[in-house]
């Protein structure tokens, strides 16, 4: 099942994604939860399958503007230096533990709407990634068991203000411009995903290919994840993990590769789908 969050003539929706739009959930807000989070947190994905499987009124694609897959989650945790080519093109060596940022919700920005580059800077770079979205309450889990944590998986453009990111050790600041994370274009929930490290991972610019993977090459598996993010937070539904970028980013380039305006970015993810935005300059300091 595909699930997309979304706005619909002003009113903030999700749905489950067919091939001609979107199968509106709204009607059934008040039993199953008013937002995608809630839904996970109350346990009712199968139920919005049922309708789902009922339904037949679709909304399409052209009446919608996607929000981020989840709009509101508690908790988005990043990890930084998680592809062995990543770690090879930075002169880094290989991470004892999994090096962890985090993300405000208001940095991001859904399916085909516009990534900001700030007034502040105009070294904007591109990092396609895996999210993992938790779909149960998570605390002290051990990789054998994380995946039934799982709710799904959607790509995500980790948009990363370079300059602003190398002010200190401490990447947070250059990670949390308004408007700078892709987070798209749906939820695929797990058992249609099914291995997460046999997944092929591809981003482009202006549709030439600048990053491609296969999830395998991440040094710190979703599982390892998990079960480190579970020790030291409670891990919620709805609660997002950014599972690391791959070789291939813009900053390492020769000479660096900068996203700017007019540009188009894809960060494709096999079996999930392909999330696609825009490049927009902020227009004012304001």
């Amino acid at each position: 099942m595909k699930i997309a969050s979304y706005l619909h003539q002003g009113q903030a929706s999700y749905g489950v994604v067919v091939d001609a739009g979107v199968i509106d959930a709204s009607s059934i807000a008040k039993e199953i939860g008013s937002s995608l989070k809630d839904v996970l947190a109350n346990g009712k994905l199968i139920e919005l399958q049922r309708f789902s499987e009922g339904e037949k009124h679709i909304v399409p694609f052209s009446e919608i503007t996607f929000l981020p897959v989840v709009s509101d989650p508690g908790k988005i945790l990043c990890v930084g230096i998680n592809y062995l080519s990543h770690v090879k093109e930075t002169g880094r060596e290989i991470p004892k533990y999994p090096m962890f940022f985090t993300r405000f919700a208001d940095s991001q920005i859904g399916h085909e709407q516009a990534m900001i580059r700030p007034f502040a800077s105009d070294k904007f770079d591109f990092e396609g990634e895996l999210a993992v979205v938790i779909g149960k309450k998570a605390r002290h889990v051990k990789a054998a068991d994380a995946v039934e944590h799982v709710a799904g998986y959607a790509c995500y453009n980790d948009g990363s203000i370079r300059d602003w990111q190398k002010h200190t050790i401490q990447f947070i600041p250059g990670k949390n411009f308004p408007k700078t994370g892709g987070f798209g274009p749906w939820l695929v929930t797990a058992d249609e995903v099914g291995d997460p490290s046999q997944l092929q991972l591809t981003t482009r610019l202006n549709g030439q290919v600048v990053q491609e993977a296969k999830t395998d090459d991440l040094i710190f598996s979703i599982p390892a994840l998990i079960e480190y993010c579970s020790t030291f937070t409670e891990l919620n539904p709805g609660d997002v993990i950014i599972t690391g970028t791959t070789g291939g980013v813009g900053a390492f380039r020769e000479p660096p590769l900068w996203m700017k305006e007019g540009d188009v970015v894809e960060v494709e993810i096999s079996r999930i789908g392909i999330l696609r935005n825009t490049i927009s300059d902020e227009k004012t300091a304001n």
